[in-house]
């Protein structure tokens, strides 16, 4: 019996909405903000999805370290918002939600939530890792989207 948990977290940064969307919904650029990424390898348009990338993690449980490989597809990218699933052995699906809203003094403020699936028995352990990940993503993400906002 599957399990399913959700976490959300919000960041402000000085980037333009399509910058930060760009950045965001590009699965092929997340190794230089989420931490566990080492290698992104595209793929052919899954069913549904405006791009498809095959994606390696480097995890650790305990004092095992290992790689796991998962495909993620870029589902809806919109002037404000995209929408990105992560699909993994065993039935196992991570679907992020991303909003990006300009505010009165500059900043843009970005919401994402998080959506974690994954069998009972999986369940703990990669809704902490996904968690872990995204908040250090989180903090990596201001200057980030700051530096896609001053390239040409």
């Amino acid at each position: 019996m599957p399990r399913t948990g959700s976490f959300r977290y919000r960041v402000h940064a000085r980037c333009e909405p399509a910058d930060a969307l760009r950045l965001l919904g590009d699965v092929r650029r997340q190794g230089e903000l989420h931490p566990f990424v080492v290698r992104v390898r595209p793929r052919p348009a899954g069913p549904g999805a405006l791009r498809s990338d095959l994606v390696t993690d480097r995890l650790r449980w305990g004092p095992l370290r290992f790689r796991t490989t998962y495909r993620a597809d870029l589902l809806r990218l919109a002037a404000d918002e995209l929408e990105l699933v992560a699909r993994q052995w065993p039935r196992t699906t991570l679907h992020n939600r991303t909003r990006v809203t300009g505010e009165p003094d500059g900043l843009l403020r970005v919401d994402v939530e998080i959506t974690l699936s994954a069998p009972a028995p999986l369940f703990r352990y990669a809704f902490r890792q996904a968690r872990a990940a995204h908040l250090e993503l989180a903090n990596r993400l201001p200057a980030a989207l700051a530096a896609a906002g001053q390239q040409p």
